[in-house]
């Protein structure tokens, strides 16, 4: 009895949390008042609209009926079906999940990669999950998407009893490139846009027209907002495919907040190469070796 109590809290730690991130498994555990301090929400809340491309002011707000443009955003809703999406998870669900920060677990399938040192290691990457093959040969068909190709696939699984979450961040740029394309299954959620650059976004009355009839018709601005007071909401359904691409990819840094998990979620993230990588670039070779493997889509997870 005695080994089996002093097992007890080594069991039910069953997080991957390090330094500051937290979940509701090491919370629980520590108990009392939390020593660290969670980022302050920002104080005006913008609601991305993809129909107009632009970030309308949250209803009941202080900003109500005001919006600002906000490109480098790609929705496409009902990327798969409920059947593909269903044979997705129990695909992965057959390879074991690594417990991650923040209550997440993961799959990572790409090269070992030290960002801060700029190196990486190709051992062990034997190319994407076979069953990603279709999903990017369907990704190419959509304007936009046209020769992406991707060199790493990373699953996130989310769930609230973990409290899952995930911070403000931007994706590296030196080995990744311009498009960040995610695949959203099991539940929808919402990604968080923050910028902490200086300065105000200036903004218009709301625009309720298609992108096409908003070149003449936008008002000119009359409103300001602090930019570092902005979260930009971005609604994604189930089965929805999100790109980022552009101030989107690499200014606005995104986030899952904990209280946006209301369900299991899983978010497959496909990353493709950067310039330094690609035809003309100075490790082109390796960025031709990389794709060689990934796309032979015979990986496990590493």
């Amino acid at each position: 009895m005695a080994a089996a109590a002093a097992e007890t809290p080594e069991v039910l730690r069953e997080c991957g949390c390090k330094g500051i991130r937290t979940c509701l498994i090491c919370e629980r555990q520590r108990g009392g008042d939390p020593p660290w301090e969670l980022p302050p929400a920002k104080t005006y809340r913008f609601i991305y609209c993809s129909d107009t491309g632009w970030a309308v002011g949250a209803e009941e707000s202080d900003f109500e009926g005001w919006a600002f443009p906000f490109p480098g955003v790609m929705l496409i809703e009902d990327f798969v079906t409920r059947e593909e999406e269903a044979e997705l998870v129990r695909l992965m669900d057959r390879d074991p999940w690594k417990l991650s920060q923040s209550g997440r677990r993961k799959q990572d399938y790409g090269p070992k990669v030290n960002f801060r040192k700029q190196k990486l290691k190709t051992e062990g990457f034997c190319g994407l999950p076979s069953f990603s093959r279709e999903v990017v040969r369907r990704m190419g068909l959509y304007p936009g998407l046209e020769g992406f190709r991707p060199v790493e696939q990373c699953n996130l699984d989310y769930c609230p009893e973990r409290g899952s979450a995930i911070d403000p961040h931007l994706d590296d740029a030196w080995l990744w490139g311009e498009r960040l394309v995610s695949l959203n299954l099991l539940s929808p959620t919402v990604l968080s846009m923050c910028r902490e650059a200086p300065g105000s976004l200036l903004l218009c009355s709301a625009p309720s027209a298609a992108p096409e009839a908003l070149v003449d018709s936008v008002i000119a601005p009359s409103r300001s907002v602090l930019c570092q007071e902005v979260e930009v909401a971005i609604p994604l359904p189930a089965r929805s495919l999100l790109v980022l691409t552009g101030a989107a990819r690499h200014q606005w840094k995104h986030a899952i907040h904990r209280r946006h998990i209301e369900a299991r979620r899983i978010c497959v993230t496909f990353r493709e190469l950067s310039a330094e990588f690609g035809p003309g670039g100075g490790q082109q070779e390796l960025g031709q070796e990389l794709l060689r493997i990934a796309l032979s889509f015979q990986g496990r997870p590493v």
